[in-house]
């Protein structure tokens, strides 16, 4: 069991959890998951009743190709939206998907709870000092090379070594930072194509030597649809066989576009466990 301070409310995490996906972009890579600001109170509604535990809000699209947006642009997205879910739904954290630190700082400030970066600080060097500093947590993702590369596919000699190692590292960073609170996030499909996403899958396991939630994130992502032939649009079975994997080999958190399927693939899981 692990819990998280979530701007002074306690999120448990006694079983898995299942985070929604809720991109305020015009170019994610899946269309499902793009909302306007209008509808983002009734999508966000829409997630909580079907059992979302976080909803992670992001501004800024990290598909292939996509435009990095500025700082201001990313926080027009989102800041109203964050201050509208929590309104709304004050008991049901927030997370920020930014890379920026003044994003994440402005984003806590309008009512996100966690901050989850896909650079792991290196985008902005203030990032883990901002995040130690607002005291929420911090989902630590593993990624290499730089933001323009965080698509590439790279060569690894032993892949779940590094990733290891890395966590071992950045964790080490992030508590010198002042952070007390950490998820651990591989980052599939960043710096890594779909044979390696698949070795890292099935490794998972390795990570629970750092005694740290770990988040699994391969919702319909290229992992999937390129191993079934398919398209994002079509991956939702896959989606549930891969998280199904996840919760068998460990994680702790799922961030899903698809969070009614996720649900049920828990329930299940842990039917079964206590069977």
């Amino acid at each position: 069991m692990y819990t998280l301070n979530c701007t002074g409310r306690l999120l448990v995490v006694d079983r898995p959890l299942v985070m929604g996906i809720m991109n305020l972009t015009p170019d994610s890579f899946y269309a499902g998951s793009r909302y306007t600001e209008t509808e983002v109170l009734q999508q966000a509604e829409r997630m909580i009743g079907e059992g979302a535990s976080i909803l992670d809000i992001g501004g800024q699209s990290t598909r292939p190709g996509s435009e990095r947006v500025p700082v201001a642009v990313e926080l027009e997205r989102v800041t109203g939206a964050i201050q509208a879910i929590h309104a709304r739904f004050p008991e049901t954290p927030v997370s920020i998907d930014t890379y920026y630190a003044r994003v994440a700082a402005e984003a806590v400030a309008a009512g996100a709870s966690i901050v989850n970066d896909v650079s792991a600080g290196t985008v902005d060097a203030a990032m883990y000092e901002t995040v130690g500093r607002l005291q929420v947590p911090y989902i630590l993702m593993h990624s290499k090379g730089t933001l323009d590369t965080l698509k590439k596919e790279f060569t690894y000699e032993h892949l779940n070594r590094e990733v290891l190692d890395f966590f071992i590292r950045e964790t080490a960073a992030c508590r010198q930072a002042g952070i007390k609170d950490i998820i651990l996030d591989p980052g599939f499909g960043f710096g890594k194509n779909h044979v390696q996403n698949l070795s890292l899958l099935k490794q998972l396991s390795v990570f629970k030597l750092l005694d740290l939630p770990v988040l699994v994130g391969l919702s319909r992502k290229r992992t999937i649809w390129k191993t079934l032939d398919i398209t994002a649009e079509e991956s939702l079975n896959g989606t549930t066989v891969i998280n199904t994997i996840s919760l068998a080999n460990g994680a702790q958190i799922l961030r899903v576009h698809d969070v009614r399927e996720a649900v049920q693939a828990v329930r299940l899981w842990q039917a079964y466990q206590e069977a």
